[in-house]
C-alpha cells in the first residue's frame, strides 16, 4: 500500500478549508481520531517548505506496538512536498466546495472573488513513498527510544528532519498531523514569496546570478533569462558589473 496525500489548500490571512485526499485504506472514525489525539510532533523541521521547488521531509515515527509491552516500532521515511501554487477563486475546482449546496457554493465563490486581493490560497501537494520506509522494533521503554532518536534527529545537518510520537496503526494518520503543522509553519512565508514573485522568475534569476559570479560561462544563460522575463532593464547595472568583474 502506498499512501499519497495531495491537494491541501490553506489560506493565508483568512481561514480556508484544508483537504487531504489519501489513497490508503480508510481507518474507522474511531481509529482516525484515536491516532490524531495520540500524535505529538516532538521535533519539527527547522525550515519551512521551499516556495519555488520540491522539499523532502525526513521523518522518524516512534510508536508502541499493539501486542507486546516495551516493544517500540521506529519507522523512518521521506515525504516529498511539491512546489506550492497560488490558486484563484475561479480555478479552485469542486473539491474545495464539497459539502456546500449549489447556492451556498456560489455565495462562497463570490465572497472569495470580492476579497481575493486580501487573501492568498495556496495548494500544497505531498507524496509518501512506500519504498522509502524503513522500520525496526526495539525492546525498551518508549521514553528511552524517543530520547535516542531525538538526539539523532537534532544532531542531523538536514534541516527538514522531524520526529513524531504516534500510534502503530493507523500510523499514516500521524503523518497527516506532521504535514498539517509543516503547512501552518510554511504558509505565510510561501505566500509572501509567491506574491512578490508569482512565476518564480526572480528566484531563478537570483540563482543564475550566484552561478555566474562563480562561473562566467553562465553569463549568457543569465542574460537570456533576464530578457525572457522582461527584467533586463531592472537588473542592467548589476548584470554589467558582473560582466566587468568576469572580464577582470
Amino acid at each position: 500500500m502506498e499512501p499519497e496525500i495531495r491537494n491541501a489548500p490553506i489560506g493565508s490571512g483568512h481561514t480556508a478549508k484544508v483537504l487531504y485526499l489519501m489513497t490508503m485504506q480508510n481507518p474507522s472514525p474511531f481509529d482516525f481520531w484515536y491516532a490524531v489525539n495520540n500524535t505529538e510532533i516532538v521535533v519539527r523541521p527547522r525550515q519551512h517548505l521551499e516556495t519555488f521547488g520540491t522539499t523532502t521531509l525526513h521523518y522518524h515515527l516512534v510508536a508502541e506496538t499493539m501486542d507486546a509491552v516495551n516493544q517500540i516500532r521506529v519507522r523512518e521515511g521521506r515525504i516529498q512536498a511539491f512546489r506550492p501554487q497560488i490558486i484563484t477563486p475561479d480555478n479552485l475546482g469542486g473539491a474545495l466546495l464539497e459539502g456546500f449546496g449549489e447556492e451556498q457554493a456560489g455565495h462562497y465563490l463570490d465572497w472569495l472573488r470580492e476579497n481575493q486581493s486580501h487573501l492568498v490560497l495556496l495548494k500544497y501537494g505531498f507524496a509518501i513513498r512506500k519504498e522509502t520506509i524503513n522500520e525496526h522494533v526495539v525492546t525498551d521503554a518508549i521514553e528511552n527510544v524517543l530520547d535516542r532518536v531525538k538526539a539523532e534527529v537534532e544532531a542531523s545537518s538536514h534541516p527538514m528532519h522531524a520526529l513524531i510520537r504516534g500510534v502503530d496503526e493507523p500510523w499514516e494518520v500521524c503523518l497527516l498531523q506532521l504535514i498539517t503543522e509543516v503547512i501552518q509553519q510554511s504558509a505565510l512565508a510561501n505566500a509572501r514569496d509567491l506574491q512578490q514573485d508569482p512565476d518564480g522568475s526572480r528566484h531563478r534569476i537570483e540563482g543564475l546570478f550566484r552561478q555566474a559570479s562563480r562561473n562566467a560561462s553562465h553569463i549568457p544563460e543569465l542574460s537570456n533569462a533576464l530578457k525572457q522575463a522582461g527584467l533586463f532593464k531592472e537588473f542592467e547595472d548589476r548584470f554589467f558589473a558582473l560582466v566587468r568583474a568576469a572580464a577582470r
